[in-house]
């Protein structure tokens, strides 16, 4: 019995002691969003490659477009493209693209922005479509768009007809 009120002892202390220490997390509500820009990619036929060692590879070169935002407005330079790895059964392709922007200043920027299409189903079964996508800036140092190289940034698709519409957050 004494090794049982023991133990009951041992427990009770070690729940308080527990339940004292509660820490709060730091962001409680959780990073916040600052819109960056809206960028107007104009895109030439998309070509696939065909089945590789990662999976399907399609293509879709970047042809040029406009960008413009509080802080940032230019061109989209062509040459770039977007390089997707396509698994239809799954209905998702994974997104790299790669490219550079001129603005309007005369700086160049380069920027990798990769992310995720999902066409699968919602979670209550509904069809679903997720596009996410996360670039990565890299601007000169010297340029007054250094804060580019210093942040994380999110993107999501825009509405558009005639071009790929993609809206861009930084993470605060």
């Amino acid at each position: 019995m004494k090794k049982l009120l023991t133990l009951l002892t041992l427990v009770v202390a070690t729940a308080t002691v527990a339940h004292s220490q509660t820490i709060e997390p730091p962001y409680p509500e959780g990073p916040g969003l600052e819109f960056v820009c809206e960028l107007r990619v104009d895109c030439g036929p998309a070509y696939t490659v065909g089945k590789t060692a990662h999976g399907t590879r399609m293509v879709i070169p970047i042809l040029g477009g406009t960008f413009s935002g509080p802080a940032m407005k230019g061109e989209i330079i062509g040459g770039g493209a977007d390089y997707q790895l396509t698994d239809p059964e799954r209905g998702r392709n994974e997104v790299e693209a790669i490219y550079s922007i001129k603005t309007d200043d005369g700086v160049y920027i380069h920027i990798r922005n990769c992310g995720l299409i999902s066409m699968n189903r919602g979670e209550n079964g509904a069809p679903g479509f997720y596009f996410r996508t996360a670039p990565k800036f890299e601007a000169p140092q010297d340029s007054p768009y250094d804060w580019l190289n210093n942040a994380i940034f999110v993107c999501m698709p825009g509405p558009a007809t005639d071009c790929i519409c993609l809206r861009v957050w930084k993470v605060l």
